[in-house]
């Protein structure tokens, strides 16, 4: 297979379609099956009995474990065929038994980002975008659509409704039901899911500071805990906190929001 790089190591029961990339260091293990139009990064490595059906893009020292399918197709009754892809960056590790689909014609992709961990039995539908750095527990179900910022966190069990966006440093606890948008820095938690204050240990991890941190605990208390409602509250926020970059980056997710954000 001329698409295949000399010093990748491919068991003798593995299937690779002649279309197939893969890149030098790639490891493919036995009985995985690599689909058409599939690139595999440098390093990465293909564990048993996964499959990666057709039109992926892996990124470098990717590592993927045993039952794990990659790239079928959109579920999705408006899918009639159309190309799509699912593409993930790089390190990025995906559990045992994690279904990625690819996209359809509504966005042309699903897209994963670089060092994430897709625990195992989780599902990402077609078309949904995950940032870096992005934690997804085990048996976590989205529906297609979904936007999940970097640096999310998402508890095992948890279902996401199609559409919803979950912002940049959120945290959400396991068993949870995620039907409106959460917010970006927030914890979130339950059926019905609600909100319980800042990240705060996520931030503190992530090298927020001080003063950082005091401007996002005032932005939280103004939205969310004050009498207001949240039309006003963004209002007075933006005028008292109106040059802190984070919390600006708050009220623009809230007020792109068009499912409703979670309170």
């Amino acid at each position: 297979m001329s698409n295949v790089a000399e010093s990748a190591r491919i068991h003798a029961t593995a299937v690779i379609d002649d279309s197939a990339e893969l890149g030098p260091g790639v490891e493919v293990g036995p009985f995985a099956v690599i689909g058409p139009n599939v690139r595999i990064g440098d390093g990465t490595r293909i564990g048993p009995h996964v499959v990666i059906e057709r039109d992926t893009h892996l990124g470098s020292e990717c590592r993927i474990h045993p039952g794990a399918v990659l790239g079928g197709d959109p579920q999705d009754l408006k899918y009639i065929g159309e190309s799509a892809l699912l593409l993930v960056g790089d390190r990025t590790v995906v559990r045992e038994c994690v279904t990625l689909n690819r996209g359809t014609s509504a966005r042309g992709r699903t897209q994963i980002g670089s060092d994430c961990l897709i625990m195992a039995y989780a599902h990402v539908a077609h078309d949904c975008f995950i940032g870096d750095n992005v934690v997804i527990a085990n048996a976590v179900n989205m529906g297609g659509h979904c936007d999940i910022g970097d640096w999310v966190i998402v508890g095992g069990v948890t279902a996401i409704h199609q559409f919803v966006q979950i912002g940049a440093h959120a945290f959400v606890g396991g068993s949870s039901a995620v039907r409106k948008d959460v917010p970006p820095f927030v914890k979130a938690a339950g059926d019905p899911l609600r909100l319980f204050g800042l990240n705060t240990v996520g931030l503190q991890r992530r090298g927020f500071t001080e003063q950082e941190r005091a401007q996002l605990r005032r932005a939280y208390r103004l939205l969310f805990q004050s009498k207001r409602n949240l039309r006003e509250a963004l209002g007075e926020t933006r005028l008292e906190l109106e040059s802190a970059p984070h919390v600006d980056t708050l009220l623009d997710f809230i007020e792109r929001s068009e499912r409703g954000v979670t309170l």
